[in-house]
């Protein structure tokens, strides 16, 4: 990952890219800001620009020198991680670190470069089980960064989803935050810093990523490795509300968008027949697909329901649907207005989360589409 990967935040970086240059690298940095915006991504980049040997004053890291070799692979000495984990230890005398799950991490970071939360959850098979940063992380912390740089350059720690850090991990490590060996620096990524410990946001310097530009998303979406065509690029940089995970995830359901909408289109109007053994069939139909799968459905039906509401507006600049969703809107939007549609979205939502939480899906489905039915005549 280099400076020239991140989508945006081109501010960032250069302020980044300045400090470096100057070499006035704050010792602690936040980096806040919503989930998909590129503050790991950052991250990485930033650590492979410090310890880049070949930079000069170029504004992003040469690529070419051992230590760019190295980081290509994220196997660099003096880069480490800290990420949640699940605990699997079986003893009381140690729980799970990072460095148990430091190669599904690399594996992860390199394949996907932009994940979430729940991917990682679902990379090292967490199920239902609680992810945490422990206490024993910051015994580890504190013994890598006591040692001297391996490359005699700078120490770098990475923490990803700091709120994530227990409160006896947080507390261990706060003199260590405000008194650092020297040229190290940590790098804390957070989704929400109001969730953290005010007495590590007070030793650490936050720079907050902004959500990204529809037109920096839609320039991406044509470029290499998507090639999207111009309006459908622009239809998925509107759904993503800033967020490239949000932005792959429509494009995921853009390519099942044919499907979904059938599907969809077959629960409103079985609902509207009240045809409860179609229903049924519907149920278990939709409960034959994976998980993952249900769960873009859901997030495509929502789409569609909220698209169906802003459609009786009238004002076709808000709506992005295709052609065949727009034919099917022109009489079932008027099915969806102020007196559903808080409704229909909580009954969605619901249902997402049921599903995320392993529960029987055609018991899920078809307590859905009985709900449809009671929403639909309202």
């Amino acid at each position: 990952m280099y400076f020239r990967d991140v989508i945006g935040q081109q501010d960032v970086i250069e302020r980044l890219v300045k400090d470096a240059q100057a070499g006035t690298v704050p010792h602690a940095l936040l980096f806040c800001g919503p989930e998909g915006t590129g503050k790991l991504q950052t991250a990485i980049a930033f650590a492979r620009y410090l310890l880049c040997r070949d930079k000069g004053t170029a504004a992003d890291s040469c690529g070419k020198c051992p230590a760019c070799v190295k980081m290509d692979k994220l196997v660099h000495p003096d880069l480490h991680f800290v990420f949640p984990v699940i605990n699997k230890s079986k003893t009381s005398e140690r729980s799970t670190v990072s460095d148990d799950e430091i190669q599904t991490w690399r594996e992860t970071v390199l394949e996907q470069q932009y994940f979430g939360f729940e991917d990682w959850l679902s990379a090292i098979d967490a199920e239902n089980k609680q992810a945490s940063i422990f206490v024993t992380e910051s015994e580890r912390i504190t013994s890598k960064l006591s040692l001297k740089s391996v490359e005699g350059g700078y120490k770098i720690m990475i923490i990803w989803h700091a709120e994530k850090m227990n409160q006896q991990c947080a507390n261990s490590l706060l003199k260590l935050l405000e008194e650092p060996p020297a040229q190290t620096v940590f790098i804390l990524t957070t989704d929400t810093p109001e969730q953290m410990l005010e007495t590590i946001l007070s030793r650490t310097q936050r720079i907050d990523f902004r959500r990204i530009p529809e037109h920096e998303i839609e320039t991406r979406l044509q470029g290499p490795g998507y090639q999207l065509d111009q309006d459908t690029a622009q239809k998925i940089a509107h759904l993503s509300g800033g967020s490239w995970l949000k932005a792959i995830s429509a494009l995921r359901v853009n390519a099942e968008s044919d499907e979904f909408f059938d599907y969809f289109t077959q629960l409103m109007r079985l609902s509207y027949g009240r045809k409860l053994k179609d229903l049924k069939r519907w149920s278990e139909s939709i409960a034959g697909g994976g998980r993952e799968w249900q769960k873009r459905f859901l997030a495509y039906c929502q789409r569609m329901i909220r698209e169906n509401f802003i459609s009786n507006f009238h004002n076709p600049d808000l709506n992005y649907m295709t052609e065949q969703e727009r034919q099917f809107s022109v009489k079932f939007a008027p099915f969806v207005n102020e007196n559903n549609i808080i409704g229909l979205m909580d009954m969605l939502s619901d249902a997402q989360r049921d599903i995320e939480q392993n529960v029987n899906s055609k018991m899920v489905f078809f307590d859905m589409s009985l709900k449809t039915i009671m929403l639909m005549k309202q």
